[in-house]
């Protein structure tokens, strides 16, 4: 009599019956940098899906600025809501195409666990100031390395690993993880769009007709143009058709001039990376004042780098409550 198979043995079976040429086999795995026991229940891409949920710069994400800085309203986007949205996006590629969709989903939860607090303009800031440089990306990789987990990291395994190290500006090793750029970028013009249009910045009618007429007259018709485009192509070719393409690129540049580059949008982006700046130097200049884990990790890798760590795992609101404590008198109480 044959022995019962687990649940992740069936899964796995499953991935590897229903999947295409393309997909990469949870079971099929370059592994994690530390061995790690099986789970039973749960196939690697599916267990490094869950650490990353449960992860605390996880749920940081959800006050850390998308494009508009500490936004009053509800229904802004912060970096976790862009996180949820990358990820629907890609599953819903990766399953159309027979990817692994728990890969994909992995990669994308994980990809902008490196950002810093105040969005780009607070990246801009510490690679200046960083002696190595800084970029969201290496520091994600970072963050699930060395810095998660209590300075143990989530030993993640090589796909997820390098899916979220070249989200931005290189080629994935895997579909999986090359669908998630491509998600990234789909999400965040719509979505940035979205709040554009609710801070009164553009109008939908400002959108230029020649881009709207091929990729649609809403985020929900724009998404499904560029998604539906790129499951055309077929998982071989992963890619954007080139008429749908060069409106997005179209899209891009007009978001860039009226957005991003606005001067209502980025009015108080000196202000946080100047807060940034100094909140840098304190700590290289004191950096008993960090947690315990910062100052561990300035041991093994040096003040400077170590402070980054502190300072871009910060949120918006954590950046402003240690900056104020630190640098804003509080007035005296005569009693």
């Amino acid at each position: 009599m044959s022995e019962k198979l687990t649940t992740r043995e069936i899964l796995e079976n499953l991935e590897e019956q229903t999947l295409c040429e393309f997909a990469c086999l949870s079971k099929n795995s370059e592994g994690r940098q530390l061995e790690a026991p099986k789970d039973d229940l749960r196939t690697e891409f599916q267990r490094d899906r869950d650490k990353i949920i449960h992860s605390n710069s996880f749920r940081r994400l959800k006050q850390k600025t998308q494009v508009f800085l500490i936004p009053s309203g509800d229904h802004y986007r912060t970096r976790l809501t862009h996180t949820l949205e990358v990820s629907q996006i890609a599953r819903t590629i990766s399953k159309a195409l027979f990817l692994n969709e728990d890969l994909t989903e992995a990669i994308a939860l994980g990809h902008d666990l490196g950002h810093t607090p105040f969005g780009h303009a607070g990246e801009r800031m510490l690679n200046e100031l960083c002696p190595d440089g800084f970029k969201h990306y290496t520091q994600g990789l970072r963050v699930v390395d060395v810095i998660e987990n209590e300075g143990k990291g989530l030993n993640l395994t090589y796909e997820v690993r390098d899916g979220i190290l070249k989200h931005t500006n290189q080629i994935a090793d895997t579909k999986e993880g090359y669908i998630v750029r491509l998600a990234d970028v789909i999400a965040y013009i719509n979505h940035d769009i979205d709040d554009s249009i609710r801070a009164g910045v553009i109008k939908e009618s400002d959108l230029p007709a020649e881009i709207t007429e091929i990729l649609g007259h809403s985020k929900s018709e724009r998404i499904t143009t560029l998604v539906s485009s790129i499951i055309s192509n077929g998982a071989e070719n992963l890619k954007i058709s080139d008429n749908i393409k060069e409106a997005h690129e179209k899209l891009h540049r007009f978001m860039f001039e009226s957005v991003y580059t606005n001067s209502l949008c980025k009015s108080e982006e000196i202000k946080a990376q100047d807060m940034i700046c100094k909140l840098y130097e304190h700590f290289c200049k004191n950096p008993d004042k960090m947690p315990v884990l910062y100052q561990k990790l300035s041991e093994e890798y040096g003040i400077e780098r170590a402070v980054c760590d502190y300072v871009s795992g910060m949120t918006d609101s954590y950046a402003i409550s240690v900056f104020s404590k630190l640098f804003i008198p509080v007035g005296w109480d005569n009693y």
